[in-house]
């Protein structure tokens, strides 16, 4: 298949790009990404190997309509994770496993 990616021409194929990446480890996924045989890379990474450019030269979403064109699975940036609950006081904690309630929970000492 005939597509452009930082306006050159490339004749990409599912099994040329599954050769490119055989042995490629990928690199932590911090924004899109393709699922390329049991593997999730990140799209510049894939995009850097396919076309032998810098990475600055294209944007993730040229390589992420080859790829999909071709039939892989691509994915967005991964979603936010929340941050964690706040721990409890050791206060807090004794009186919850001893069955008490904590002060955040009744507005106060009554009193």
């Amino acid at each position: 298949m005939r597509c452009v990616i930082a306006r050159y021409p490339f004749d990409l194929t599912k099994d040329g790009v599954l050769e490119s990446m055989k042995g490629v480890d990928p690199e932590t996924v911090v924004g899109e990404s393709v699922t390329i045989g049991r593997r999730r890379y990140p799209v510049k990474q894939v995009g850097q190997i396919i076309t032998r450019q810098d990475r600055r030269d294209f944007t993730s979403g040229e390589v992420v309509r080859a790829m999909t064109k071709l039939g892989f699975t691509c994915h967005q940036e991964p979603a936010a994770t929340p941050a964690p609950a706040p721990a409890l006081s050791p206060v807090q904690a004794a009186s919850a496993m001893l069955g008490g309630t904590s002060a955040d929970e009744t507005g106060g000492q009554a009193g």
